[in-house]
């Protein structure tokens, strides 16, 4: 936590919400496209 206080103290607040939005996106966005490409593969069968 006090890792923490000092990143915000000398980044600033909205850098590290940003960095920290970024890193959550990222895991959404490679589940999404894991997602993506078994629903191809599960409807190659019907081309």
């Amino acid at each position: 936590m006090e890792q923490w206080i000092q990143y915000i103290a000398n980044l600033g607040f909205p850098i590290v919400v940003s960095l920290y939005l970024l890193t959550r996106v990222e895991t959404k966005l490679t589940a999404l496209t894991d997602s993506i490409k078994e629903l191809a593969q599960a409807l190659t069968p019907y081309k």
